[in-house]
């Protein structure tokens, strides 16, 4: 480009720059008047939008009765499961020991019988005690209100 038209696209970017801030410090009302402005509702306009969409509303003190009321029913549901787990099933068992049967053996069948939770602790119990050995062969009664100590006690006398 030569020097004579560079110049000329320079000062036609000042006179554009120039003419639009003339336009916007001269009439800022008008700049700003093409922006709609937001009208509020009013509280009750926005309770009756908002009940005709299904949402229900509450002041704070309705609020607090409500969480209060709630708290109440919890409370009242907590203690009838106390109640109800209060009542406890026992299961009884009468164990038929023969010659052979091994301390497992013996566990898998109070498990089957739901005598004690898990075999494996009742095995380990006896092992940890030594009486593998002292299994005698019998008929014994057990139920599941014993500790795995009592079943023991019952069994390897």
């Amino acid at each position: 480009m030569k020097a004579k038209s560079m110049r000329s696209f320079a000062v036609g970017l000042l006179v554009a720059a120039g003419v639009c801030s003339l336009v916007y410090f001269i009439d800022p009302d008008e700049a700003t008047s093409t922006q709609q402005k937001v009208v509020q509702p009013t509280v009750d306009e926005m309770k009756s939008l908002l009940t005709s969409e299904g949402y229900v509303i509450h002041t704070d003190e309705e609020w607090e009765e409500q969480l209060a009321a709630t708290k109440a029913v919890d409370d009242k549901n907590k203690e009838a499961k106390k109640e109800e787990t209060k009542e406890k099933i026992i299961y009884r068992a009468i164990l038929n020991v023969s010659s052979g049967m091994t301390s497992i053996d013996i566990g898998e069948a109070l498990e089957r019988a739901k005598i004690i939770d898990k075999k494996m602790n009742f095995f380990n119990e006896v092992e940890k005690r030594g009486l593998a050995k002292d299994l005698r062969p019998g008929t014994y009664e057990v139920e599941s209100g014993m500790t795995i100590d009592e079943v023991i006690s019952t069994i390897y006398k």
